[in-house]
């Protein structure tokens, strides 16, 4: 259930700080109503989650996650260029998460 409380975390951290993009500076009012609502779930939901996983884990794939996410929807959804550095960097996140699960000695 901790997973599954750490996977939908980062859903609505992702659709949190897809909200901000949405909001154009806090001029739109329903995105920027929805960032807070989704960062107080995601916030919820990694409370519980962290209540059994450990936290270096839980919150490098948070934060790893959310930032890969939203870096796609960046590239998809709005059309930011995807350059080489770009997607090394995108790759060493991900190398950082694994990493870090491939740690777990505790």
């Amino acid at each position: 259930m901790s997973w599954a409380m750490l996977i939908a975390a980062v859903c609505m951290e992702v659709c949190g700080t897809t909200c901000m993009k949405l909001s154009q500076g806090f001029t739109r009012l329903i995105p920027s109503i929805l960032i807070f609502v989704f960062y107080a779930l995601a916030f919820i939901l990694m409370t519980y989650a962290v209540k059994r996983l450990d936290l270096s884990l839980t919150y490098a794939i948070w934060s790893g996650v959310g930032t890969f996410l939203v870096a796609l929807i960046g590239i998809f959804w709005f059309k930011e260029p995807l350059t080489l550095l770009k997607a090394a960097s995108m790759a060493l996140v991900i190398a950082g998460i694994v990493g870090l699960n491939l740690d777990r000695t505790g």
